[in-house]
């Protein structure tokens, strides 16, 4: 096992591709902006209200409260009249506020379902070689955790935004409207608040891209040990695995607490600008209400106004966790949408030839990891019908021929040919339909046997008996109460080993390609399912190109050709006799098959 979190490593994105991040935040809205511009109407109105209370509160102070030359009878009215007033506007900003929040929330679910899908579509067109580079924890963190903290994005960034943005400007108009003195006290702090939320936000932004890389760390490393518990278990790797996890964990907690602690500093900073900047309005504002220059009415809603002021910056400092948390989880989504496929594949032609079966692979060159190739200057040719065999150690490169024919690596040098045309300017979708696998671990989809053989393809009964018939399924499909419709898979019944290898024979017949290789498809069965495959394989292979690569011999003395690998490179070929008279390589692996068969023969009939 590799545990994964050591693939975390990255860099710090201060643009994603092209645009810059919020540009590309702000394109996935532009499909609603009319719902956008009405939740953006909608926000005026409750900034509206909530700028209306300060003045109206001034104007019962001023007009109704300390005028004592109007009538006692008349000051109570008016001051009934602007009560009622003051909750109307209360009410209708309350309403505002709840439309609009309904809004932007069914907004931004649509868009994070919109992304969720676009994500993963991108993520199953991406080659082998970046899963290989890249653990399922991570990828998995990038489907959940960060698209849910972009749902926060669209729902809680976009009212902050707009809000606290028109609600800033508002207060400064009319502070400098009823007194531009007292505005312009406040206005000296306005510098170091500002100064204080660049440093602020930079501290944030780098301490939550730190907390998503650490979570997603621990995401692979769960998805690895769970996956990998048997493992754990059989070599007592319980402590040491243990040990992995709190070290991994601790990480987790130091990066939040460093997280808090800048939150710990900012929010009591903005705290104590709003008390200096209230206690300055109270000393001077006071001294001008003893002067009379100044209203008691002005100086109360003066500091209503203050307090409206600094509640915006007070919430963004509240919700700046949300805020820096998405967008280091946008920087990640972005990076992953911006990773382009190495492996371009043309468009399907629509007059495409049919295919004879013609494989050729001309000194091909190719390694997982530039500096350790696995194959070595590779050169044969597979007639069409004929079927080829390839034999050698684990490691001398069987599986890797496998990988280059299906595409899912091209070769560092050399080509692959199929019917005279190099692959990579064949439609890569296209010629997958054409070359079938056979491997020995098979995908059981939780669903019926019918689903799991055909998989969203259609096929009359008749087609699908005969498959399931060369497949040699026939059996195991009539012992069963429901026949094909028989669930299999979670929440059905489990299939053994053989059992999986032979449905994914009858699942590669579905497709009747040209091509058909087993990869290891009869190592790990009991012989009387081997038989089994060898019969299906025998009537499958006649008029197909094929490739069998297996560690059983006995599965592959029928092959019109025999490569047998070693270190990426052909040591020997020719046919079963051709070899075995040869006395090299491929005869003492079947020598030593023999062997291992005959001791498995000589076991006393009285063991257990």
């Amino acid at each position: 096992m590799h545990y994964g979190y050591g693939y975390f490593e990255e860099d710090h994105l201060g643009q994603v591709g092209d645009r810059s991040l919020w540009q590309r935040i702000m394109a996935y809205s532009r499909p609603h902006w009319l719902k956008v511009a009405g939740a953006i109407m909608l926000s005026m109105i409750v900034i509206g209200a909530s700028l209306a209370l300060p003045y109206m509160v001034r104007l019962g102070i001023d007009r109704y409260v300390v005028n004592t030359a109007m009538e006692t009878t008349a000051r109570i009215h008016g001051l009934g009249r602007l009560a009622v007033i003051f909750i109307g506007v209360i009410v209708g900003g309350f309403a505002a506020n709840f439309y609009q929040v309904v809004i932007l929330e069914w907004t931004g679910q649509t868009i994070m379902h919109q992304m969720r899908q676009q994500l993963f579509k991108h993520m199953l067109g991406l080659d082998l070689a970046y899963f290989h580079n890249n653990p399922g924890g991570k990828l998995v963190t990038r489907l959940t955790n960060d698209i849910q903290n972009m749902h926060e994005m669209f729902t809680s960034v976009i009212v902050t935004l707009f809000n606290d943005f028109f609600q800033l400007a508002g207060i400064m108009i009319i502070l400098f409207w009823m007194n531009w003195r007292l505005a312009l006290i406040l206005s000296l702090l306005l510098p170091v608040i500002a100064l204080s939320i660049v440093l602020f936000s930079r501290l944030a932004r780098d301490a939550f891209r730190a907390i998503r890389t650490s979570l997603a760390r621990i995401n692979a490393f769960l998805q690895e040990s769970l996956s990998g518990i048997a493992v754990i278990q059989l070599f007592l790797r319980e402590k040491d695995t243990h040990e992995k996890f709190v070290d991994l964990s601790r990480g987790y907690l130091d990066k939040n607490l460093y997280q808090i602690k800048i939150f710990g500093i900012f929010m009591p900073a903005i705290e104590l600008f709003s008390a200096t900047a209230t206690g300055c309005i109270i000393w001077y504002g006071g001294g001008e209400v003893i002067r009379q220059q100044l209203t008691l009415g002005e100086l109360v809603a003066f500091l209503s106004y203050m307090r409206l002021f600094f509640q915006p910056i007070r919430e963004l400092s509240q919700k700046y966790s949300i805020v820096q948390s998405a967008m280091a989880s946008a920087e990640r989504i972005f990076q992953l949408l911006d990773t382009m496929g190495t492996l371009p594949s043309p468009q399907p032609r629509l007059d495409q030839p049919r295919l004879r079966g013609e494989v050729i692979f001309r000194q091909v060159g190719f390694g997982y990891d530039a500096s350790q190739p696995v194959l070595h200057d590779l050169s044969f040719r597979i007639e069409p019908g004929h079927t080829l065999a390839i034999v050698g150690a684990t490691g001398s490169g069987k599986s890797t021929i496998v990988n280059l024919l299906e595409r899912f690596y091209d070769p560092d040098r050399g080509v692959i040919l199929i019917d005279g045309r190099d692959i990579r300017d064949l439609n890569t979708r296209w010629l997958r339909q054409q070359v079938g696998l056979v491997m020995q671990d098979v995908f059981i989809v939780p669903a019926s046997i019918r689903e799991n053989i055909l998989l969203d393809r259609r096929m009359d009964e008749e087609g699908l008996r005969e498959i399931i018939d060369k497949a040699q399924l026939a059996g195991l499909v009539g012992k069963l109460p429901a026949g094909l419709e028989t669930r299999i898979g979670e929440g059905g019944m489990d299939l053994s080993a053989g059992q999986k290898q032979l449905l994914a024979f009858a699942r590669v017949l579905a497709r009747d390609p040209k091509i058909l290789i087993l990869d290891e498809a009869t190592s790990s069965v009991d012989s009387e399912t081997e038989m089994l495959i060898d019969r299906a394989i025998a009537s499958t292979l006649a008029n197909r190109t094929g490739i069998v690569i297996a560690h059983r011999l006995s599965t592959i003395r029928r092959a019109d050709h025999i490569l047998v690998m070693e270190q990426g490179r052909i040591a020997e070929e020719g046919s079963h006799g051709e070899l075995m008279a040869k006395g090299g390589i491929y005869r003492r692996l079947q020598d030593l098959q023999i062997s291992l068969e005959d001791d498995n023969k000589t076991v006393p009939a009285d063991l257990p």
